[in-house]
């Protein structure tokens, strides 16, 4: 029988030594987290602090910038030590409670569920090496009883594999760079959305107007109701049985609270469930319909929306759901920006009320006031927006690429 070799498929090809397997307890020390109040986290002042639930929400393999910051004196804290690595001890899930960071700063507080780990090994190597190729071995270890445990003992027993220290700074500054370059995209993507919304707060407020073809203005915007606009229709779909014979797609909820886009709805992603006849026609999407969620348990987080931009054969949408159809003339895509400035989205607020969730009536919906441009001066707002959400898209596709490119590297660098 012959042993694999402890050879990565990806490789500088400077080196050719086989890895060093190794148990974790003969290379690192492993020390205990101290438990810090809610009420001992400020804001802009204090010592900086990191709370083990951000090594999910937060912090990536490698932690220079602190988000928190308590107000407790150091000799009542645990301190990290620069390349200290931390490992939550508890969460909801095995897999996701295999998260490794490294803390590339002195005299951090670490507050919580952590395992905290010390060792002379390259540690920006090791965040990477635990956080991927050894993140199903680690998620193993852990038990289960109301939450997830990951305990130092379990920890100390892991099998690890090591190439030389050259080696391991080849790979951890290599990896770095590529996180580099996902941050600055990141940061592009950011900085052309944070643009996209103050100009949206501009445009929608009329401190920023177009000009016509011939460079005129356009005329004044007309204070209408949005009931003056749209014909508001809820879903008589409560209940689906399987003994009605029309099968057809159902739009529900989530498909709307979680669709970023304002292309056409993927069938693929749809239920398919049977309806009677009668209610596919009254519940029946066409293009330029739009579709809301009235409901949420924050009132605001009241107002999502997507678009049809065709009609929908055989399809239908829940009743979670508002449908507005257009009754004047108006420019789509406008539609759906104006939907989402934060005048409308005040007013929603304010006129939803608490029941189960925070809900708004179709009689509430219609009597919101907007103030509506002129069809041309909606397309000219129309097609700006567009072009930003284009560049928008562009910088999304770069930044998936880029991830796309980083998980085929820590696939095939490690062993």
């Amino acid at each position: 029988m012959t042993t694999k070799l402890k050879i990565p498929k990806i490789r500088f090809k400077e080196f050719s030594w086989e890895w060093e397997e190794k148990i974790f307890w003969d290379i690192a020390k492993f020390s205990k987290w101290k438990w810090i109040s809610k009420d001992d986290i400020v804001e802009n002042w204090g010592l900086k602090c990191i709370r083990y639930w951000e090594l999910y929400t937060t912090y990536k393999e490698t932690i220079n910038n602190i988000k928190s910051e308590t107000n407790l004196e150091k000799k009542d804290l645990v301190l990290s030590e620069y390349n200290d690595i931390i490992i939550p001890a508890s969460w909801e899930t095995q897999i996701d409670i295999a998260t490794a960071s490294c803390v590339l700063l002195d005299w951090v507080a670490l507050w919580g569920d952590l395992n905290i780990i010390k060792s002379k090994n390259n540690w920006i190597f090791l965040s990477y090496y635990l956080n991927n190729r050894k993140k199903t071995d680690i998620a193993r270890l852990s038990q289960w009883i109301s939450v997830v445990h990951l305990y130092s003992s379990q920890l100390q027993t892991l099998e690890l594999n090591f190439p030389s220290p050259p080696e391991q700074q080849k790979i951890a500054s290599f990896l770095s760079s590529i996180d580099e370059k996902i941050e600055k995209i990141k940061e592009k993507k950011k900085n052309i959305e944070d643009y996209k919304k103050w100009i949206m707060q501009n445009i929608f407020s009329q401190e920023i107007r177009f000009k016509d073809e011939n460079w005129e203005e356009f005329g004044e915007w007309e204070e209408k109701k949005l009931g003056e606009i749209w014909d508001f229709q809820t879903s008589s779909i409560d209940k689906l049985s399987k003994n009605w014979e029309k099968e057809v797609y159902l739009v529900n909820y989530m498909n709307v609270y979680r669709h970023e886009s304002i292309n056409n709805l993927n069938k693929d992603n749809l239920q398919r469930v049977t309806a009677k006849e009668s209610q596919i026609l009254s519940n029946n999407l066409k293009k330029w319909d739009i579709l809301f969620t009235p409901s949420s348990e924050t009132p605001d987080d009241i107002w999502h929306s997507v678009v049809i931009f065709e009609d929908l054969e055989n399809c239908v949408y829940s009743y979670h759901l508002m449908r507005f159809r257009p009754k004047i003339q108006l420019n789509i895509l406008y539609s759906h920006y104006f939907c989402n400035i934060p005048e409308i989205l005040n007013q929603l607020a304010k006129l939803s009320t608490w029941s189960t969730r925070f809900t708004i009536s179709v009689k509430s919906f219609s009597s919101i006031k907007i103030k509506l441009p002129s069809l041309k001066e909606q397309q000219k707002i129309a097609d700006f927006l567009s072009w930003i959400d284009q560049k928008i898209e562009k910088v999304s596709n770069e930044l998936e690429k880029m991830e796309e490119f980083k998980k085929g590297l820590l696939q095939g660098m490690f062993v």
